[in-house]
Protein backbone atom coordinates (compact mmCIF):
# COMPACT_ATOMS: atom_id res chain seq x y z
CA UNK A 1 0.00 0.00 0.00
CA UNK A 2 1.38 3.54 -1.00
CA UNK A 3 1.92 6.21 1.07
CA UNK A 4 -0.57 8.08 -0.13
CA UNK A 5 -3.47 5.53 -0.45
CA UNK A 6 -5.25 5.82 2.89
CA UNK A 7 -7.95 3.79 4.01
CA UNK A 8 -11.20 4.09 5.04
CA UNK A 9 -13.08 4.30 8.06
CA UNK A 10 -14.19 0.98 9.01
CA UNK A 11 -12.34 -1.07 6.08
CA UNK A 12 -9.42 -3.72 7.09
CA UNK A 13 -6.34 -5.02 5.26
CA UNK A 14 -4.05 -7.89 6.38
CA UNK A 15 -0.56 -7.27 8.17
CA UNK A 16 2.04 -9.33 7.96
CA UNK A 17 2.49 -10.78 11.42
CA UNK A 18 5.97 -9.59 12.09
CA UNK A 19 7.90 -6.25 13.52
CA UNK A 20 5.84 -3.14 13.09
CA UNK A 21 6.35 0.31 13.10
CA UNK A 22 2.97 2.59 14.18
CA UNK A 23 3.32 6.42 13.44
CA UNK A 24 0.97 8.72 14.44
CA UNK A 25 1.25 12.00 12.82
CA UNK A 26 -0.23 15.48 12.60
CA UNK A 27 1.08 19.44 11.37
CA UNK A 28 2.42 21.64 14.02
CA UNK A 29 1.41 25.12 14.32
CA UNK A 30 0.29 27.93 16.71
CA UNK A 31 -2.18 26.61 19.15
CA UNK A 32 -2.13 23.26 18.03
CA UNK A 33 -2.01 20.98 21.25
CA UNK A 34 0.13 17.95 22.17
CA UNK A 35 -0.90 14.36 21.00
CA UNK A 36 0.50 11.22 22.37
CA UNK A 37 -0.10 7.68 21.04
CA UNK A 38 -0.82 4.77 23.22
CA UNK A 39 -1.72 0.92 22.22
CA UNK A 40 -3.45 -1.47 24.55
CA UNK A 41 -4.41 -5.26 24.54
CA UNK A 42 -7.14 -6.65 24.68
CA UNK A 43 -8.24 -9.80 25.48
CA UNK A 44 -11.98 -10.59 25.25
CA UNK A 45 -12.65 -6.63 25.31
CA UNK A 46 -10.84 -5.64 28.05
CA UNK A 47 -7.05 -5.29 29.61
CA UNK A 48 -5.79 -8.43 31.52
CA UNK A 49 -4.25 -5.84 33.92
CA UNK A 50 -3.07 -2.54 34.00
CA UNK A 51 0.36 -3.81 32.54
CA UNK A 52 -1.41 -4.20 28.93
CA UNK A 53 -1.80 -0.54 28.26
CA UNK A 54 1.82 1.05 27.14
CA UNK A 55 1.98 5.03 26.85
CA UNK A 56 4.12 7.30 27.62
CA UNK A 57 4.58 6.62 31.68
CA UNK A 58 4.17 2.54 30.61
CA UNK A 59 6.76 2.27 27.85
CA UNK A 60 6.77 -1.33 27.55
CA UNK A 61 4.59 -4.08 27.66
CA UNK A 62 5.71 -7.28 29.68
CA UNK A 63 6.39 -9.24 26.58
CA UNK A 64 8.31 -7.18 24.87
CA UNK A 65 5.38 -6.99 22.14
CA UNK A 66 5.21 -3.25 22.20
CA UNK A 67 6.70 -0.63 23.30
CA UNK A 68 6.62 3.36 22.90
CA UNK A 69 9.48 5.12 21.06
CA UNK A 70 8.38 8.61 21.51
CA UNK A 71 8.16 11.54 19.43
CA UNK A 72 9.97 13.41 16.89
CA UNK A 73 9.18 16.88 15.38
CA UNK A 74 10.77 17.74 11.15
CA UNK A 75 9.71 21.15 10.11
CA UNK A 76 5.90 21.31 10.51
CA UNK A 77 5.22 17.10 11.35
CA UNK A 78 4.80 16.11 14.91
CA UNK A 79 5.07 12.08 14.85
CA UNK A 80 4.72 10.04 17.63
CA UNK A 81 5.81 6.28 17.13
CA UNK A 82 4.92 3.01 18.95
CA UNK A 83 6.84 -0.55 17.98
CA UNK A 84 4.43 -3.54 17.56
CA UNK A 85 6.01 -7.04 17.14
CA UNK A 86 2.83 -8.99 16.27
CA UNK A 87 5.13 -12.37 16.04
CA UNK A 88 5.62 -11.79 20.31
CA UNK A 89 1.97 -10.87 21.15
CA UNK A 90 0.30 -13.82 23.64
CA UNK A 91 -1.88 -15.93 22.44
CA UNK A 92 -4.26 -14.89 24.75
CA UNK A 93 -4.28 -11.16 23.27
CA UNK A 94 -6.85 -10.95 20.44
CA UNK A 95 -7.10 -7.07 19.73
CA UNK A 96 -4.27 -4.45 19.84
CA UNK A 97 -5.71 -1.25 20.20
CA UNK A 98 -3.72 1.98 18.68
CA UNK A 99 -4.99 5.21 20.41
CA UNK A 100 -4.42 8.91 20.35
CA UNK A 101 -5.03 11.40 23.53
CA UNK A 102 -4.88 15.18 22.96
CA UNK A 103 -3.32 17.03 25.61
CA UNK A 104 -4.14 20.55 26.47
CA UNK A 105 -6.89 20.73 23.43
CA UNK A 106 -9.09 19.15 21.20
CA UNK A 107 -8.58 16.99 18.66
CA UNK A 108 -10.62 19.53 16.50
CA UNK A 109 -7.48 21.94 16.72
CA UNK A 110 -4.94 19.16 15.58
CA UNK A 111 -5.10 19.39 11.30
CA UNK A 112 -3.45 16.14 9.56
CA UNK A 113 -3.74 13.00 12.00
CA UNK A 114 -3.34 10.06 10.74
CA UNK A 115 -1.74 6.53 11.72
CA UNK A 116 0.58 5.26 9.22
CA UNK A 117 1.85 1.03 9.79
CA UNK A 118 5.04 0.17 8.18
CA UNK A 119 7.15 -2.61 8.04
CA UNK A 120 10.08 -2.17 11.09
CA UNK A 121 12.30 -3.91 8.73
CA UNK A 122 12.39 -2.26 5.41
CA UNK A 123 9.85 0.65 5.99
CA UNK A 124 7.09 -0.43 3.44
CA UNK A 125 3.94 0.94 4.22
CA UNK A 126 1.60 -1.67 5.14
CA UNK A 127 -1.75 0.55 6.20
CA UNK A 128 -2.31 3.95 6.53
CA UNK A 129 -5.54 5.88 7.98
CA UNK A 130 -6.19 9.39 7.49
CA UNK A 131 -8.87 10.12 10.47
CA UNK A 132 -11.65 12.19 9.22
CA UNK A 133 -12.43 15.86 10.74
CA UNK A 134 -13.16 15.93 14.38
CA UNK A 135 -14.39 18.38 17.06
CA UNK A 136 -14.56 18.01 20.82
CA UNK A 137 -12.92 14.82 21.15
CA UNK A 138 -9.87 14.71 23.19
CA UNK A 139 -9.61 11.16 22.39
CA UNK A 140 -9.14 9.24 19.45
CA UNK A 141 -9.19 5.02 18.90
CA UNK A 142 -7.83 5.12 15.63
CA UNK A 143 -7.01 1.59 14.33
CA UNK A 144 -6.71 -2.06 15.71
CA UNK A 145 -4.52 -4.98 15.07
CA UNK A 146 -6.97 -8.14 15.41
CA UNK A 147 -6.88 -12.01 14.77
CA UNK A 148 -8.65 -13.31 11.95
CA UNK A 149 -7.59 -17.11 10.93
CA UNK A 150 -4.33 -17.35 12.46
CA UNK A 151 -3.04 -14.33 10.64
CA UNK A 152 -3.54 -10.57 11.58
CA UNK A 153 -5.29 -7.67 10.19
CA UNK A 154 -4.98 -4.02 10.50
CA UNK A 155 -8.90 -1.96 11.24
CA UNK A 156 -9.27 1.92 10.71
CA UNK A 157 -11.80 2.66 13.50
CA UNK A 158 -12.29 6.38 13.78
CA UNK A 159 -14.17 6.65 17.26
CA UNK A 160 -13.93 9.47 19.46
CA UNK A 161 -13.90 10.11 22.90
CA UNK A 162 -15.07 13.26 24.86
CA UNK A 163 -13.40 11.96 28.30
CA UNK A 164 -9.57 12.10 26.88
CA UNK A 165 -6.87 9.31 27.56
CA UNK A 166 -8.59 8.76 31.30
CA UNK A 167 -11.94 7.90 29.83
CA UNK A 168 -10.79 6.08 26.72
CA UNK A 169 -8.57 3.94 29.38
CA UNK A 170 -11.10 3.15 31.61
CA UNK A 171 -13.28 2.04 29.02
CA UNK A 172 -10.77 -0.92 28.50
CA UNK A 173 -10.35 -2.01 32.20
CA UNK A 174 -7.89 0.64 32.86
CA UNK A 175 -7.60 1.79 36.83
CA UNK A 176 -6.46 5.32 36.56
CA UNK A 177 -5.12 7.70 39.04
CA UNK A 178 -5.97 11.51 38.90
CA UNK A 179 -6.30 13.54 41.53
CA UNK A 180 -8.91 14.01 43.96
CA UNK A 181 -11.31 16.54 43.21
CA UNK A 182 -11.28 19.49 46.01
CA UNK A 183 -13.69 19.47 49.13
CA UNK A 184 -16.92 20.79 48.59
CA UNK A 185 -17.27 23.77 50.48
CA UNK A 186 -18.83 23.20 54.28
CA UNK A 187 -22.78 24.21 54.26
CA UNK A 188 -23.45 28.08 55.49
CA UNK A 189 -26.18 26.41 57.93
CA UNK A 190 -26.07 23.07 59.82
CA UNK A 191 -28.71 20.90 58.22
CA UNK A 192 -32.56 19.84 60.19
CA UNK A 193 -31.85 17.25 62.77
CA UNK A 194 -32.91 13.86 61.50
CA UNK A 195 -35.12 11.56 63.17
CA UNK A 196 -33.50 7.80 64.08
CA UNK A 197 -35.23 5.26 62.45
CA UNK A 198 -37.19 2.68 64.76
CA UNK A 199 -35.45 -0.42 65.93
CA UNK A 200 -31.28 -0.31 67.21
CA UNK A 201 -29.17 1.73 66.06
CA UNK A 202 -25.60 0.69 65.01
CA UNK A 203 -23.21 3.42 65.52
CA UNK A 204 -19.63 3.63 64.35
CA UNK A 205 -17.14 2.25 66.39
CA UNK A 206 -14.71 4.41 68.17
CA UNK A 207 -11.59 5.81 66.39
CA UNK A 208 -8.64 3.64 67.01
CA UNK A 209 -10.81 0.53 67.35
CA UNK A 210 -9.47 -2.36 65.77
CA UNK A 211 -10.90 -4.40 62.82
CA UNK A 212 -12.06 -7.75 63.00
CA UNK A 213 -9.58 -10.13 61.98
CA UNK A 214 -10.57 -11.78 58.51
CA UNK A 215 -12.22 -15.23 57.90
CA UNK A 216 -9.96 -18.10 58.72
CA UNK A 217 -8.15 -19.09 55.68
CA UNK A 218 -8.83 -15.98 54.09
CA UNK A 219 -5.99 -14.06 52.73
CA UNK A 220 -5.52 -10.22 51.92
CA UNK A 221 -4.20 -9.59 48.24
CA UNK A 222 -2.91 -5.96 48.02
CA UNK A 223 -4.34 -4.50 44.90
CA UNK A 224 -1.69 -2.99 42.22
CA UNK A 225 -1.34 0.71 42.68
CA UNK A 226 -3.42 2.82 39.67
CA UNK A 227 -2.24 3.88 36.58
CA UNK A 228 -0.82 7.24 36.54
CA UNK A 229 -1.42 9.58 33.40
CA UNK A 230 0.04 12.91 34.72
CA UNK A 231 3.43 13.83 32.63
CA UNK A 232 5.69 16.74 31.78
CA UNK A 233 6.72 17.49 28.66
CA UNK A 234 9.91 19.86 28.14
CA UNK A 235 9.81 22.29 25.19
CA UNK A 236 11.65 25.29 24.06
CA UNK A 237 8.84 27.49 25.23
CA UNK A 238 8.71 25.85 28.37
CA UNK A 239 12.56 23.93 29.21
CA UNK A 240 12.12 23.53 33.00
CA UNK A 241 10.28 22.12 35.91
CA UNK A 242 10.45 21.62 39.84
CA UNK A 243 11.15 18.13 40.56
CA UNK A 244 9.73 19.10 44.01
CA UNK A 245 6.55 20.13 42.62
CA UNK A 246 6.11 17.34 40.37
CA UNK A 247 6.02 15.06 43.49
CA UNK A 248 9.86 13.63 42.64
CA UNK A 249 11.29 14.24 46.06
CA UNK A 250 12.74 10.44 47.24
CA UNK A 251 13.16 7.36 45.69
CA UNK A 252 14.44 6.91 42.56
CA UNK A 253 14.56 8.28 39.61
CA UNK A 254 15.01 6.77 36.07
CA UNK A 255 16.93 8.54 33.21
CA UNK A 256 16.32 7.02 29.76
CA UNK A 257 17.57 7.38 26.45
CA UNK A 258 15.94 5.63 23.03
CA UNK A 259 16.52 6.63 19.70
CA UNK A 260 16.01 5.72 16.16
CA UNK A 261 18.35 5.92 12.76
CA UNK A 262 17.59 7.17 9.80
CA UNK A 263 17.56 4.41 7.14
CA UNK A 264 18.16 5.52 3.51
CA UNK A 265 16.70 2.86 0.72
CA UNK A 266 16.39 3.02 -2.80
CA UNK A 267 13.14 4.58 -3.76
CA UNK A 268 11.91 6.60 -0.70
CA UNK A 269 12.89 9.65 1.37
CA UNK A 270 13.83 7.59 4.62
CA UNK A 271 12.61 6.08 7.64
CA UNK A 272 13.09 6.08 11.09
CA UNK A 273 13.97 3.12 12.15
CA UNK A 274 16.04 0.64 14.88
CA UNK A 275 19.37 1.02 15.86
CA UNK A 276 22.17 -0.38 13.65
CA UNK A 277 23.96 -3.29 15.36
CA UNK A 278 27.12 -0.87 15.21
CA UNK A 279 25.76 1.76 16.24
CA UNK A 280 26.96 2.57 19.91
CA UNK A 281 25.53 5.91 21.83
CA UNK A 282 26.96 6.20 25.49
CA UNK A 283 24.92 7.70 28.11
CA UNK A 284 27.16 9.88 30.32
CA UNK A 285 26.24 12.50 33.53
CA UNK A 286 29.08 14.77 34.53
CA UNK A 287 27.71 15.40 38.21
CA UNK A 288 29.28 17.92 41.16
CA UNK A 289 28.48 17.32 44.34
CA UNK A 290 27.84 19.79 47.41
CA UNK A 291 31.30 19.24 49.23
CA UNK A 292 32.85 19.95 45.57
CA UNK A 293 33.72 16.14 44.56
CA UNK A 294 33.20 15.84 40.66
CA UNK A 295 33.12 12.97 38.47
CA UNK A 296 32.10 11.61 35.55
CA UNK A 297 29.19 8.30 34.62
CA UNK A 298 29.43 6.41 31.87
CA UNK A 299 30.81 3.43 30.40
CA UNK A 300 34.09 4.35 29.25
CA UNK A 301 36.72 3.40 31.87
CA UNK A 302 33.55 1.24 33.45
CA UNK A 303 32.68 4.46 35.85
CA UNK A 304 29.46 3.15 36.12
CA UNK A 305 29.15 4.56 39.60
CA UNK A 306 26.81 3.64 42.51
CA UNK A 307 23.59 4.69 43.73
CA UNK A 308 24.15 3.85 47.60
CA UNK A 309 27.46 5.75 47.92
CA UNK A 310 28.85 9.01 45.72
CA UNK A 311 28.28 10.01 43.33
CA UNK A 312 24.46 8.44 43.96
CA UNK A 313 23.72 8.13 40.34
CA UNK A 314 24.51 4.51 38.54
CA UNK A 315 24.77 3.97 34.59
CA UNK A 316 22.54 0.98 34.26
CA UNK A 317 24.36 -0.89 31.53
CA UNK A 318 25.90 0.18 27.74
CA UNK A 319 23.02 -0.48 24.78
CA UNK A 320 24.50 -0.96 21.83
CA UNK A 321 21.76 -0.78 19.42
CA UNK A 322 18.85 1.89 20.59
CA UNK A 323 16.58 -1.48 19.16
CA UNK A 324 15.94 -2.65 23.00
CA UNK A 325 12.92 -1.76 24.54
CA UNK A 326 15.40 -0.10 27.82
CA UNK A 327 17.72 1.65 25.04
CA UNK A 328 20.36 3.38 27.41
CA UNK A 329 19.60 3.86 31.48
CA UNK A 330 21.05 6.07 34.48
CA UNK A 331 19.45 6.42 37.64
CA UNK A 332 19.45 8.91 40.13
CA UNK A 333 18.92 8.46 44.42
CA UNK A 334 16.81 11.34 45.02
CA UNK A 335 16.84 10.62 48.93
CA UNK A 336 20.62 12.48 48.27
CA UNK A 337 19.11 15.57 46.75
CA UNK A 338 21.01 17.37 49.74
CA UNK A 339 24.54 15.73 47.90
CA UNK A 340 23.88 17.37 44.92
CA UNK A 341 24.96 20.21 43.08
CA UNK A 342 24.33 19.60 39.72
CA UNK A 343 24.65 16.95 36.91
CA UNK A 344 24.31 17.17 33.41
CA UNK A 345 23.41 14.42 31.60
CA UNK A 346 24.52 13.98 28.04
CA UNK A 347 25.36 11.52 25.16
CA UNK A 348 27.98 10.71 22.91
CA UNK A 349 28.23 8.64 19.87
CA UNK A 350 31.12 6.32 20.58
CA UNK A 351 31.06 4.69 17.59
CA UNK A 352 29.06 3.88 14.50
CA UNK A 353 27.38 6.78 13.24
CA UNK A 354 29.82 10.53 12.10
CA UNK A 355 27.23 12.92 13.75
CA UNK A 356 23.42 12.90 15.07
CA UNK A 357 22.03 14.32 11.71
CA UNK A 358 20.59 10.91 10.91
CA UNK A 359 19.39 10.17 14.84
CA UNK A 360 16.83 10.74 16.33
CA UNK A 361 16.30 10.18 20.39
CA UNK A 362 13.67 10.40 22.93
CA UNK A 363 14.72 11.70 26.86
CA UNK A 364 12.59 10.96 29.47
CA UNK A 365 13.09 10.80 33.38
CA UNK A 366 10.59 8.70 35.48
CA UNK A 367 10.70 9.60 39.12
CA UNK A 368 9.64 7.00 41.34
CA UNK A 369 7.29 9.24 43.04
CA UNK A 370 6.23 11.80 40.35
CA UNK A 371 4.96 12.90 37.13
CA UNK A 372 7.46 11.38 34.17
CA UNK A 373 9.40 14.38 32.53
CA UNK A 374 9.55 14.09 28.36
CA UNK A 375 11.91 15.42 25.89
CA UNK A 376 12.67 15.03 22.41
CA UNK A 377 15.78 16.24 20.56
CA UNK A 378 15.89 18.92 18.46
CA UNK A 379 16.96 18.20 14.48
CA UNK A 380 20.71 17.85 14.32
CA UNK A 381 21.87 20.24 11.77
CA UNK A 382 25.65 20.41 12.79
CA UNK A 383 28.86 17.86 12.63
CA UNK A 384 27.87 16.68 16.28
CA UNK A 385 29.18 13.54 18.41
CA UNK A 386 27.85 15.03 21.74
CA UNK A 387 24.39 16.41 23.16
CA UNK A 388 24.08 18.16 26.61
CA UNK A 389 20.30 16.57 27.57
CA UNK A 390 19.22 17.70 30.62
CA UNK A 391 20.69 20.03 33.11
CA UNK A 392 19.91 19.32 36.79
CA UNK A 393 20.20 22.42 39.43
CA UNK A 394 19.90 22.35 42.81
CA UNK A 395 18.03 25.04 44.15
CA UNK A 396 17.31 25.64 47.97
CA UNK A 397 16.63 21.88 47.96
CA UNK A 398 15.05 21.12 44.84
CA UNK A 399 16.00 19.38 41.72
CA UNK A 400 15.62 21.77 38.70
CA UNK A 401 15.60 19.87 35.59
CA UNK A 402 16.31 21.83 32.40
CA UNK A 403 15.91 20.97 28.76
CA UNK A 404 19.23 21.42 26.69
CA UNK A 405 19.25 19.66 23.91
CA UNK A 406 22.48 21.27 22.78
CA UNK A 407 25.07 19.92 20.07
CA UNK A 408 28.36 20.89 20.28
CA UNK A 409 31.05 20.15 18.19
CA UNK A 410 34.73 19.07 18.89
CA UNK A 411 37.76 20.31 18.19
CA UNK A 412 40.21 18.32 16.63
CA UNK A 413 41.32 16.43 18.79
CA UNK A 414 39.16 17.39 21.79
CA UNK A 415 37.19 14.39 23.07
CA UNK A 416 33.18 14.84 23.54
CA UNK A 417 33.89 14.69 27.40
CA UNK A 418 36.29 17.34 27.53
CA UNK A 419 34.15 19.54 24.81
CA UNK A 420 30.83 19.14 27.14
CA UNK A 421 33.12 20.30 30.17
CA UNK A 422 34.26 23.15 28.59
CA UNK A 423 30.99 24.05 27.51
CA UNK A 424 29.77 23.93 31.04
CA UNK A 425 32.32 25.08 33.17
CA UNK A 426 33.07 21.95 35.25
CA UNK A 427 36.96 22.24 35.27
CA UNK A 428 37.86 18.27 35.18
CA UNK A 429 41.28 16.72 34.27
CA UNK A 430 40.43 14.29 31.40
CA UNK A 431 42.71 11.40 30.14
CA UNK A 432 42.33 8.97 27.55
CA UNK A 433 40.03 6.08 28.43
CA UNK A 434 38.12 2.95 26.54
CA UNK A 435 35.74 0.20 27.27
Amino acid sequence: MGADMSMSKGSNTPVPSRALRVELGWRSGPGVPDADASALLLATGKVRSDADFVFYNQPAHPSGAVRHEGKRAAQDRITDTLFVDLARVEEAIERVVLAASADGGTFGQVAGLYIEVTDASDGTVVARFDSPGATLETAFVLGEFYRRQGSWKFRAIGQGYSSGLEGLATDFGITVDEPAAPSPAPPTAPPAPVQPPAGPLLSPPPAGTPLPPPPPGATAVPLPPPVSLSKVTLTKAAPSVSLAKQGGTSGAMRVNLNWQMRTHLPGWGGRWGTGQQNLDLDLCALYELADGRKGVVQALGNAFGSLDRPPYIHLDGDDRTGAVASGENLTVNLDHTRDFRRILIFVTIYEGASSFADLHATVTLQPQHGAAIDFSLDECTVPSTVCALALITNTGGDLLVQREARYLVPERGVSPQRTMDRAYGWGMNWTPGRK
